[in-house]
């Protein structure tokens, strides 16, 4: 490995254990619908962050179906999914085959809190990257590891004016 990944395997490493310790210290002065909540409204906002960040770097000022796969896929890519993307003209899909957020609760063996967390913060995460492509999308989960299926499905579809 060279040191640029090794760089960036640490990095992400620390922010799935910040994200996950923060979450648990939280669920134990708390509860775990208390955690659950904070976990949105962070990742609400976070998600705002790296959308901007996102076509920032990448370069993208437009909302094309091609310049929206870029952008997200380099967020799935920092976070460590393993995934395929597809560009149609009016529709992006992301096949999650591995998703690092589940094997860090299977880890943790907390396996049985992922769909009700996945059900919180993934469709959150995905609405609020469309509405930074100018509302012009709309987002949907019709599968999801969490809930039982062998990959997550994530699909923004373009809204066209009739």
């Amino acid at each position: 490995m060279t040191e640029e990944g090794i760089l960036i395997e640490y990095l992400r490493r620390a922010y799935h254990a910040v994200d996950g310790l923060w979450f648990m210290m939280v669920e134990e002065a708390g509860s775990f619908e208390e955690a659950l909540e904070l976990d949105r409204r962070v990742w609400e906002i976070l998600a705002k962050l790296q959308a901007r960040k996102a076509r920032e770097l990448m370069g993208c000022s437009g909302n094309t179906p091609a310049e929206l796969a870029r952008c997200f896929a380099l967020k799935l890519t920092a976070d460590g999914h393993q995934f395929e993307s597809f560009i149609e003209p009016a529709e992006v899909r992301f096949v999650v085959h591995q998703c690092p957020w589940l094997e860090l609760l299977r880890k943790s063996n907390r396996q049985h809190l992922a769909l009700q967390v996945a059900q919180t913060i993934c469709p959150l995460e995905g609405r609020v990257w469309c509405g930074e492509f100018s509302g012009e999308y709309e987002f949907s989960m019709p599968q999801m590891a969490c809930a039982g299926a062998e990959l997550c499905e994530m699909r923004f579809v373009r809204q066209t004016e009739e």
